[in-house]
């Protein structure tokens, strides 16, 4: 559960992170504070939901036993997790380890070429003016040099990230009720962050040794900037030739997988009533979702990925 005093000094943080970037970058520089304080106002509306009481016997666990447990023994991490919803320090790990890699991924790369290649395919695109390209490009280059707005872009990865699990964790709430079994909103929540967990961790550590050993201009700027491993079928064919093709193959790999039983090993043992059949079609059932979403990003911004 959500302490409400806590909310009043997020709210609080972002005013200040607010006021702080606008007299740093001006207009530009409220992204951060805004995002916070924006962070505060949902943390109040889900401080109403209330905390379940621990069961009798329930199994407990440290923060430190649950991050290492969610890699050997996810099941009893996952029924401590029942009992006593936790989400936080996962999620700022994720966070962190988020805003580790794109730093890094932009530093590795250089603005330039990042900015320069974006830009390029927003000009084919038509979002934006072919005769103010230039002069938009190196604003954003120097933007990405900055080193207080790097420092700054901390906040709403964390938000955002909050932000999405927040909103998966609600869907899995209404498949599990779907599906006739009990789940409470934390529940759900600690499920949608610890699920994810070793998937981001794996994949961030092995894209940043990547990033360091591939040749720069091997890497792509778009693509790159998500994850340089490749452990899908999406390597058999070419994004550039086929971007829908490439989204669907890219949804089956080895990681994707390990999330999908993440999630129903998660659904099951957090959730009460839950069968581990319902709990891998629900898991199924939002992959699928998020493959059609990828199709979709795909068949709309292809040339992106050329």
């Amino acid at each position: 559960m959500v302490n409400r005093t806590s909310t009043y000094i997020v709210f609080g943080v972002g005013i200040l992170l607010a006021v702080v970037g606008f007299l740093m970058f001006g207009l530009g520089g409220v992204v951060a504070g805004v995002a916070v304080c924006f962070l505060g106002i949902v943390l109040f509306g889900l401080s109403f939901i209330p905390q379940p009481s621990p069961p009798e016997g329930a199994p407990a666990m440290s923060e430190g036993g649950r991050l290492a447990g969610i890699f050997f023994e996810p099941s009893r991490v996952f029924q401590s997790l029942r009992a006593r919803p936790h989400w936080l320090v996962p999620l700022v790990i994720m966070a962190v380890l988020a805003f580790a890699y794109t730093t890094a991924f932009t530093s590795r790369l250089t603005p330039e070429r990042i900015v320069s290649f974006t830009n390029d395919k927003l000009v084919e695109r038509g979002f934006i003016p072919a005769d103010r390209a230039e002069q938009i490009k190196q604003q954003q280059i120097e933007q990405a040099k900055s080193k207080p707005r790097i420092a700054f872009s901390i906040f709403p990865t964390f938000v955002g990230a909050f932000l999405l699990s927040a909103f998966i964790a609600a869907l899995y709430l209404l498949g599990v009720l779907l599906f006739g079994g009990r789940l409470g909103y934390w529940q759900a929540l600690a499920v949608a962050v610890y699920a994810f967990l070793p998937v981001a961790i794996i994949g961030r550590v092995l894209s940043l040794v990547l990033l360091y050993v591939k040749d720069p201009d091997d890497i792509h700027p778009i693509l790159g900037g998500e994850t340089l491993v490749t452990d899908n079928l999406g390597a058999l064919v070419k994004p550039a030739d086929s971007p829908v093709l490439f989204a669907v193959l890219s949804a089956f790999g080895v990681l994707a997988f390990y999330h999908l039983w993440l999630t129903a090993t998660g659904l099951r043992n957090a959730g009460e009533r839950v069968s581990s059949g319902s709990a891998w079609t629900i898991a199924v059932i939002f992959w699928a979702l998020g493959l059609v979403f990828a199709v979709a990003s795909s068949a709309l911004f292809g040339n992106f990925l050329s």
